[in-house]
């Protein structure tokens, strides 16, 4: 195969803006995927649409917006968009599999690892795997960011050579285009910052969760994984060839990183943090600019509560975020001994497994 793909749909490019799946737009997307196979590629799909496919077959008027209702008209739309791509598939000799995940199966290494063992293994046999928030069982309002979220994780974890994420608009603007005439379209991205996010608009279409701001949010994560993005259109037969040639109607975000090891992704954007430690600026450049551990002595205070082995985030003095580390101290163990110069430390708490309290192997910046 040439190269690894990730292609992600919302809903509002499968669904009827009352709701329910429109099979002709989701036999155009797999036909567009098969060209993509076609090509040579390997094609994985995270699509979003369970709820906006299986509220109105369930018997509700507008989209719901209690969470049980939200599960329950997932439950069923899930099979009929399931069904619905297997089908189209299946016009072009194409086998499709479902994966279902949660945050959850992120945060937990084993479950991440089990999930890219089971992808790895479909994209083997030929079968392109489709994937989609469980929504049934989700808590956290159903919502990954419309699986933008969800889409630049599974590129990292794959170690995909290009993420797309399909939308309606053709790319980022410098202002809403169906509202300022002069918005001027931003061709490229080398880096996302503030006055890029600034650009981004709102919520997206009433089936949808995602707007252009989740978007971007997830092109940082799979850039800053070493996977370059592409958002923008496709409504034209070719148009996902076209976007892999750097022809496509969008906006295409550059990274000039590695691909991350896989204990750094899961590090950096997979895990649950379970305190927070403040850091002086000392230890911010440290950290940053020097690639070295953190010590006791350059911690201001810290938050939460948390064990050796936990994942903590840090910020700066202005409540930045810097990064996140696996921390070797338990919270009452830093709280004794923040501030303290090394030769201190022992004398306070006693024998400890490392000096450190994030060692820089265990550590992800993320400013």
């Amino acid at each position: 195969m040439l190269s690894r793909i990730v292609v992600k749909i919302g809903s509002s490019s499968l669904t009827t803006d009352e709701g329910g799946l429109n099979l002709d737009s989701v036999a155009f997307f797999a036909g567009e995927l098969a060209a993509l196979r076609k090509a040579g590629h390997e094609v994985l799909l995270v699509t979003s649409g369970a709820v906006a496919a299986g509220f109105r077959e369930i018997g509700y008027e507008t989209r719901p917006k209690l969470l049980h209702e939200k599960q329950a008209s997932a439950a069923l739309g899930q099979a009929l968009l399931m069904r619905a791509y297997q089908n189209a598939l299946a016009s072009h000799q194409l086998k499709a599999a479902q994966i279902l995940l949660t945050r959850t199966d992120f945060a937990n290494r084993k479950r991440m690892n089990n999930a890219n063992m089971t992808i790895t293994e479909l994209l083997k046999q030929g079968v392109i795997p489709i994937i989609n928030e469980n929504d049934t069982v989700s808590i956290d309002e159903l919502k990954f960011g419309d699986n933008d979220t969800l889409s630049a994780l599974v590129a990292n974890l794959v170690r995909a050579q290009q993420l797309i994420i399909l939308t309606d608009t053709d790319g980022l603007y410098t202002a809403d285009p169906r509202k300022s005439p002069d918005a001027t379209k931003y061709e490229e991205i080398d880096e996302i910052t503030d006055e890029i996010y600034s650009m981004a608009g709102g919520d997206g279409s009433s089936v949808g969760t995602g707007g252009m701001r989740s978007k971007i949010d997830a092109a940082k994560i799979a850039t800053r994984g070493g996977v370059p993005v592409f958002i923008g259109k496709a409504n034209e037969t070719g148009d996902l060839l076209q976007a892999l040639k750097h022809a496509g109607k969008g906006t295409y975000f550059a990274t000039h990183l590695s691909s991350l090891p896989m204990k750094k992704q899961w590090l950096g954007f997979m895990s649950s943090p379970l305190g927070r430690i403040v850091v002086d600026p000392g230890a911010e450049k440290a950290l940053i600019h020097g690639g070295h551990s953190l010590l006791p002595v350059g911690i201001k205070r810290i938050e939460g509560s948390f064990h050796a082995g936990d994942v903590v985030e840090v910020v700066n003095m202005n409540n930045e975020r810097l990064g996140r580390g696996i921390v070797n101290y338990d919270e009452d163990q830093l709280q004794a001994v923040l501030g303290l110069p090394s030769s201190q430390v022992i004398g306070i708490i006693g024998e400890i497994h490392r000096l450190e309290v994030i060692h820089r192997d265990e550590w992800i910046t993320l400013k």
